[in-house]
């Protein structure tokens, strides 16, 4: 079978990857209808009660603490695109495995029928009771950015964004250790980052901060740099023009990606990198192709092209990233 069939005859027979237990036991005894007098009227009115005099209680009475929500619209799922929370659902689903096995946390899909910014800020506020953390998944960019922003300074509770914060924090993890093994120097190397969203932003952003100056972010106009009249939309990419590209290199992935040590796709475009341009690359060069689910090149093709060390988002592939 192929893998298409596999995930699909998989999905079908489970029927949902994730459902709720109890972690009562209640049955018949005198002794379990007690405890449903206890974890339930008329005994929980006391637990209700002692919260309403101070609400931080609820981290100790209720699973909030270990609650987290994931919010997402579906308008930017892996490398599919504007698919809808229907069709994201799944994907949530297993990410929520991903968070319960790995983690031991209660994560919660949360796949919402509205696209607009303000109601997606006003639901996670809404939601803050119940919730000891949101995790913000696959929103499209530049919006998904404002909305972390705002969220960070509005809800009490911890927000985390996934294709920011996680990507570029795993993808910073694997970077330090494929330079150990070929001893080169994070500040003196050229970094070359495909893509401005999300992910893009983000590892760009820990890679500036751990003390990179050496980047290179392209999208879909090429090199971006400080004075490009196209496409510099938003501030994200404003920020980012600031910031890199010192040298002000223009042109396409092709033309600024020579001579650069470490390769970085989160484009969400398949086979864009080729043969060439591996070429055109240092010795010993990084490819990370992290695009999902298709990458930027196929571990084997950018390993024979000579990349040293290859990387990609996918689990079925050797030497998973992200």
């Amino acid at each position: 079978m192929t893998l298409k069939e596999d995930a699909i005859n998989l999905h079908r027979m489970v029927r949902g990857k994730i459902e709720i237990h109890s972690r009562i036991t209640l049955d018949n005894t005198d002794e379990e209808k007690s405890t449903l007098g206890l974890i339930y009227t008329p005994g929980v009115a006391h637990i209700a009660t002692e919260i309403s005099k101070n609400k931080e209680l609820v981290y100790d009475y209720t699973s909030k603490w270990n609650n987290v929500a994931i919010i997402c619209d579906g308008t930017r799922v892996l490398g599919l695109g504007n698919i809808g929370p229907e069709s994201a659902l799944p994907v949530m689903e297993g990410k929520s495995v991903l968070f319960k096995v790995l983690g031991g946390i209660n994560a919660f899909p949360l796949c919402i029928s509205t696209r607009d910014k303000e109601e997606i800020i006003s639901f996670v506020k809404a939601i803050q009771p119940v919730f000891g953390a949101v995790n913000i998944e696959d929103i499209e960019s530049p919006k998904v950015l404002e909305i972390i922003e705002r969220l960070r300074n509005e809800v009490s509770i911890p927000v985390f964004h996934d294709d920011q914060h996680g990507t570029a924090v795993i993808t910073f993890s694997a970077l330090i250790n494929a330079l150990r093994l070929l001893d080169k120097k994070l500040m003196e190397i050229k970094i070359v980052i495909s893509g401005a969203g999300s992910a893009g932003y983000g590892i760009y952003r820990i890679l500036y901060e751990a003390g990179c100056r050496d980047i290179i972010v392209t999208d879909s106009k090429g090199a971006i740099y400080e004075g490009r009249s196209e496409s510099l939309d938003n501030s994200y990419k404003q920020e980012i023009a600031k910031k890199t590209n010192s040298k002000k290199l223009r042109g396409t992935l092709s033309d600024v990606i020579r001579e650069a040590d470490v390769f970085i796709g989160v484009s969400g475009k398949a086979d864009l990198l080729n043969d060439e341009m591996v070429k055109s690359m240092n010795s010993n060069a990084v490819v990370f192709a992290l695009s999902n689910p298709d990458p930027e090149m196929l571990p084997p093709n950018a390993l024979n092209a000579g990349a040293r060390i290859v990387a990609t988002g996918r689990s079925d592939f050797p030497n998973q990233v992200n």
